[in-house]
């Protein structure tokens, strides 16, 4: 094993949009309960880009409410919630270089995927997460602490990994967990306290009752045969980050509300499923996954503005629609305009506007999918007469369970899965922040991976990667 060096070059973010390169930063020693891993790669994630954005005022890089012994937090110098610089990156495979005194799971040498979303953490508005309120990936080395990457059920953030399969395809298990947890969350269908049930019409009041709807709660509306009669503002934001769901009827049953619930968000036979914005990176992985999801009769419309990048999924996606028998619709809907209703529609940019128009373009018991971020503070003004009438259902996820990673990473190790199809682009750190920025831009048809032990390697596109790609490369460093 390598000497672990006292400096490291690492990517920071330390404001609003204010990236740097700090080729100086120090690499934590590990304290008791605490572990130092070297970074073997990173994904990039649209993600990044809206800390790189919101910064503090993002969902995750708020302090840790509860969950954990405040003082322990105190031990931890990689905690850097609020307007402490933070390294970003969640999409991480690490290798353990030294372990504290008093860790008795984890030994030098191990190799393991990262799962980044600690949802025992609260925050004010969303959850603890790693590359958030906790530092992440974009570092040659990164700490990690015991006391935070155990579950209450005694269960590790850190997955086990073989040493046969390349660092880019572990480090995509995540993104491709966060597109399977967007599908198989299961759906709380009965009331709890906290929940909120509202009967009658009257629009401000409904806004004004949103601000009693807690994280992971239900509003149920009961219009008893009136209407609001004109748009209605709703949280759509809380629906990614602080998970509330929003149900109703026409009636005055709260039964009926309750049953309009899907037990999941997964697509179901003969969807029409409408994807907005589905060739960037992680709307292409929601197109290959509907199309391999072995759900029969689903028509898939791949919608972006972008016609490079449209190029590029339909010369992916194309002959795994035809291998299924299924059929892809792709579109620039800057050219195309589409006439059909859609059952399922995901939106892949966080623009509330999008998310009222999906609710016009909804068919009955449609199901809208705000995989998009929608900072937590934004809100839309929303058709909710249209909405309960069609008895439509907001869904949104953050992150994934560690149930998600283990199923990717399973249909990886038995090769069912090459998540390193989604790869576009390599970089060292020295090629990280144009990658982020790549992916502001919307320049990118894929993933970005990056190394950090390769130095100098500035953002570089690759038509295919693979093991054995990579090992070329890191052969070289």
């Amino acid at each position: 094993m390598n000497t672990i060096p006292q400096t490291q070059h690492a990517v920071q973010l330390i404001g609003p949009d204010q990236l740097k390169i700090n080729e100086q930063k120090q690499v934590f020693q590990p304290g008791p309960h605490q572990v130092l891993c070297r970074v073997e790669a990173c994904g990039l994630c649209f993600s990044d880009l809206k800390l790189l954005k919101q910064f503090s005022g993002h969902a995750r890089k708020s302090e840790v409410k509860a969950g954990i012994d405040q003082k322990a937090l105190l031990e931890m110098p990689h905690y850097v919630p609020g307007d402490k610089p933070v390294v970003p990156g969640h999409e991480a495979v690490v290798r353990i270089v030294k372990v504290g005194p008093q860790v008795t799971r984890f030994k030098v040498g191990e190799r393991y995927l990262v799962q980044t979303d600690y949802r025992w953490l609260p925050t004010t508005s969303s959850n603890a997460a790693f590359g958030y309120n906790f530092e992440g990936a974009l570092q040659e080395y990164t700490l990690l602490d015991e006391r935070v990457i155990t579950a209450p059920d005694g269960e590790s953030m850190l997955i086990p990994v073989p040493d046969d399969l390349s660092a880019s395809a572990i480090a995509l298990c995540e993104p491709w967990a966060c597109v399977e947890d967007a599908y198989v969350e299961k759906q709380r269908r009965t009331l709890r306290d906290g929940d909120v049930v509202y009967h009658g019409s009257d629009p401000a009041e409904v806004e004004r009752l949103f601000a009693n709807v807690p994280t992971n709660g239900l509003m149920v509306i009961c219009q008893c045969g009136s209407r609001f009669g004109r748009p209605v503002v709703v949280p759509v934001g809380r629906t990614h980050y602080g998970g509330i769901r929003i149900v109703g009827t026409t009636g005055d049953k709260v039964e009926d509300a309750l049953a309009s619930i899907p037990t999941t968000a997964e697509i179901r036979p003969n969807d029409r499923i409408n994807i907005v914005g589905a060739a960037g990176p992680m709307g292409t992985m929601h197109v290959i996954r509907d199309l391999c999801q072995g759900v029969p009769g689903v028509t898939v419309f791949a919608g972006d503005l972008n016609e490079k990048r449209l190029a590029s999924l339909r010369e992916l996606a194309q002959p795994l629609a035809a291998r299924n028998k299924l059929t892809l619709r792709i579109y620039n809907p800057s050219k195309d305009r589409l006439v059909e209703k859609f059952n399922y529609i995901v939106l892949m940019a966080p623009v509330p506007a999008l998310v009222a128009q999906a609710v016009k373009d909804a068919a009955a018991n449609a199901i809208i999918n705000i995989f998009a971020g929608i900072p937590a503070d934004k809100t839309a003004e929303v058709d909710l007469d249209a909405y309960i009438e069609k008895q439509c259902y907001f869904i949104g996820t953050s992150g994934s369970t560690l149930d998600d990673m283990k199923a990717v990473l399973g249909k990886v190790k038995t090769r069912t899965l090459d998540t390193n199809l989604s790869v576009a682009a390599v970089a060292g750190l020295d090629g990280a922040i144009d990658g982020i920025r790549a992916i502001e831009n919307n320049t990118m048809p894929g993933k970005i991976i990056v190394y950090p032990s390769v130095k100098g390697l500035k953002l570089t596109p690759v038509q295919e990667w693979n093991a054995e790609t990579e090992q070329a490369l890191l052969r070289k460093t």
